[in-house]
């Protein structure tokens, strides 16, 4: 459905006087709040009546005061709590013709036609068939006399049905990810981190048993981003003999320096033969076998509890997706659920959707082809392989720019696949400028165990650019013969390997594959959407708002300016703001003048003036050399006096620490897999005549994710679309979510900047790409 601006802004008059109705149903997932607040908001901002269904199916059943007319503010302060507010509950009742004929009739009493449910597979498949007997439910109503004239039932002769997937689980077709799921894996990894400690105090194995069903997606992205030794999932039942392989495998890591060792297990593994494998009988099998003091945590329904990742609150734009496919939606128009498909909402057909998932069996997940390299990488990375012949090929990694999140995961991953195709590895300290110092060193594959988890840059890393000391790094490239380059950082990162390509018409030396890996907080690296740490970033400076807008709680009225990293780039000021619910974001991409400024005051002292106790605004740190922090914490202050006061924090370097988060360890380790492949492949293409000679385009490249398709785009490709006055892409992709950070807020913005989702059919193609990162 492409929509031109003019259709957009009919949305308004489509919306006037029309009703719609959300409910939450199944098992909870944490981000179903920011979807009813997204759904509520977006809705009462095109006009509608927007009515909160509590306790599900059961609520929409039962009628009466389970069905509330919600206003604007019925939604304030819960997008940063997990479950769901408006409650879930299981409804035999629904399943049954008596109970939907309820449910039809106090819909129709409240003049609802417009349906969004937000679940999993079972919920929506009730959705739809609640949507296709609609017409007969009427029908039966007034041949009842149930007080539903045959004139209002003509006039509620159609049900529109949205849905919008809740699962810890992922395992929904035709979407990338599933409402919850990165919240879990946020869970299980703060628990696996917490365990390794004690694990390695006491040189203890740990079996943890993950939730998932039929779907091992949870079990394998935590054993991938934990580095575990050995893993159990339903898609790969382990063949016969595997006690035998796990144990030898458990007792070689011990045997090289290890003191502890990880099992991960999803609920539902079974063994070849189809009999389930519990964690207990693995713990048997370890202490019985070895002898290990091994013990068991079930991690059970603490993965569904805690607060929303960021990324479970940025899919609030499913919310705002399904009001606008609620409204255009005809009787002609399929029932549709909102999926995600490389960071934009497209529609999806909803029976085609739950068709495949009745289909699947566990076969289907593991077809995914997400979901196969995950599996892929996991079995290359786990443990070191018989050592190949040596290829005589080197490569060389090293850090530049500021410490991100997922350095050091991409780091691990390089150094032991790259050791696996037969290179050598070295590790440079303290980026290029190491390079030039000849801070350089051998690295093996036990080096980088633990990697994974650990924060910053290991390999130590600097901002400085290799032009003005080439001299020294064309040296030492000689010195210790390095074939290639991989190159982590963020704009240093990219910058420097374009000096480094751009000087090699004067150093032959400088003819080796090079590749960036884009590592930054700031997401301002050309040729990604998302570079390694922005996510972690991103989490760090949502955790921090929450406790900030939190310590207003009971007092008085009190508005919070944040100020945010990112260099010009507004990526993670705006992120941040969604995932907060903040009142106002303010970046370099999108300038601000005084009108604006006094539009957020009168804005700010509104909300308050209706007993709202707490306000946020968000500054980028050099979103305008003049409006800085302290004026606008100034020009608070001063127009808010009497109404509102104002308080000043700045985040500054907390938003690069702590550890990374589960869509940085994965992302990082993907990465460094897929430039040493590139790398071999194109060391492989350029030599000849006893050396490497690579003085091509194609080989100084960034690894970039764009929607959801990894390449390989030449640096000097990227040159015309770099500002390198602002150090920042000329066009980014997330600037599209702005103006749905506006409508949330409640502010008048053009409908023309929204891009609507697109009409996808869910294919075995389709489905080959869409299973989570």
């Amino acid at each position: 459905v492409n929509m031109s601006s003019m259709d957009l802004e009919k949305l308004k008059m489509t919306g006037a006087g029309r009703a719609i109705a959300v409910l939450t149903s199944g098992g909870d997932a944490q981000g179903m709040n920011a979807a009813v607040r997204a759904v509520t908001r977006m809705g009462i901002y095109v006009g509608a009546k927007v009515y909160l269904i509590h306790e599900g199916y059961q609520g929409l059943v039962d009628g009466g005061d389970n069905i509330k007319l919600a206003h604007w503010h019925s939604v304030t302060n819960i997008i940063q709590l997990g479950g769901t507010v408006i409650g879930s509950a299981r409804c035999k009742t629904f399943t049954t013709r008596e109970g939907r004929l309820a449910a039809a009739f106090n819909l129709v009493k409240k003049g609802v036609t417009n349906l969004c449910v937000c679940g999993g597979d079972g919920s929506l498949t009730g959705a739809n068939i609640f949507r296709s007997e609609w017409s007969g439910l009427l029908a039966e109503l007034v041949q009842k006399g149930e007080s539903i004239t045959d004139t209002l039932a003509k006039q509620h002769d159609h049900l529109n049905i949205v849905g919008l997937v809740g699962s810890i689980d992922n395992d929904f077709c035709g979407t990338d990810m599933t409402i919850g799921a990165d919240s879990a894996l946020h869970r299980i990894m703060e628990i696996i981190d917490a365990i390794m400690t004690t694990a390695q105090s006491h040189q203890r194995t740990f079996v943890l048993e993950v939730m998932g069903r039929h779907c091992g997606y949870l079990a394998l992205v935590s054993a991938l981003a934990s580095g575990a030794d050995w893993l159990f999932i339903p898609e790969t039942p382990p063949q016969e003999g595997w006690e035998d392989l796990m144990c030898s495998r458990l007792e070689g890591s011990r045997v090289k320096g290890s003191r502890l060792n990880i099992i991960i297990v999803a609920e539902g593994a079974i063994d070849i033969n189809g009999k389930p494998i519990s964690s207990n009988y693995i713990k048997d099998l370890v202490v019985k076998r070895l002898g290990y003091d091994t013990r068991v945590t079930v991690l059970g329904h603490v993965q569904r509890g805690g607060t929303p990742s960021a990324f479970d609150r940025i899919l609030v734009s499913l919310g705002v997706e399904a009001v606008i496919a609620l409204l255009e939606a005809s009787p002609e128009t399929p029932a549709c659920v909102i999926g995600l498909s490389g960071n934009h909402p497209v529609r999806l057909p909803l029976m085609e959707c739950v068709e495949m998932v009745n289909k699947a069996t566990t076969i289907l997940f593991c077809s995914c082809r997400s979901f196969e390299n995950n599996l892929n990488i996991y079995k290359l990375l786990a443990y070191q392989k018989p050592a190949p012949s040596e290829s005589n090929f080197s490569l060389a990694i090293l850090n530049v720019g500021a410490p991100a999140a997922g350095m050091n995961a991409a780091v691990r991953s390089a150094v032991r696949l790259a050791l696996a195709h037969g290179h050598k590895v070295y590790a440079v300290n303290d980026g290029f400028q190491g390079l030039a110092n000849g801070e350089i060193s051998a690295i093996n594959w036990h080096d980088v165990a633990g990697w994974t988890g650990q924060g910053g840059s290991l390999l130590g890393t600097k901002r400085t650019l290799p032009d003005k000391q080439m001299e020294k790094v064309v040296e030492n490239i000689t010195k210790f013969s390095i074939s290639a380059l991989l190159v982590i950082g963020g704009f240093e990162g990219y910058e420097g390997v374009l000096q480094l390509f751009e000087a090699r018409c004067h150093y032959d030396e400088l003819c080796i594959p090079m590749c960036v890996i884009p590592a930054t907080i700031s997401n301002n690296v050309p040729g990604t959407d998302f570079s390694l740490g922005a996510d972690t970033a991103v989490n760090a400076a949502m955790e921090s708002c929450d406790k900030i807008k939190q310590s207003a709680s009971g007092t008085k009225r009190r508005v919070f300016v944040v100020e945010t990293m990112g260099g010009f780039c507004g990526y993670l000021a705006t992120s941040t703001g969604i995932a907060v619910g903040a009142d106002a974001a303010y970046i370099f991409e999108d300038p601000i003048n005084i009108h604006d400024l006094t539009t957020n005051v009168e804005h700010l002292a509104e909300k308050m003036k209706k007993d709202i106790q707490r306000g946020l605004v968000l500054r980028n740190e050099k979103c305008h050399e003049n409006y800085t922090t302290d004026f606008i914490y100034n020009l608070y202050s001063s127009e808010g006096k009497g109404i509102f006061d104002c308080r000043v924090n700045v985040l500054g370097h907390l938003q690069q620490g702590g550890v990374p988060s589960p869509f940085d360890r994965n992302f990082g380790t993907k990465l460094g897999v897929k430039a040493v492949q590139w790398i071999s492949e194109k060391l492989t293409e350029t030599f000849r005549q006893g050396r490497v000679f690579a003085n091509s385009s194609d080989t100084a490249c960034v690894l970039g994710l764009n929607r959801k398709v990894t390449s390989f785009t030449p640096v000097t490709e990227l040159k015309d679309v770099t500002d390198f006055e602002h150090r920042m892409p000329k066009v980014q992709w997330w600037f599209n979510l702005r103006p749905m950070l506006k409508m949330l807020a409640k502010y008048q913005t053009s409908f023309c900047e929204y891009v609507p989702g697109e009409i996808e059919h869910v294919t075995k193609r389709s489905i080959s790409i869409d299973c989570g990162f």
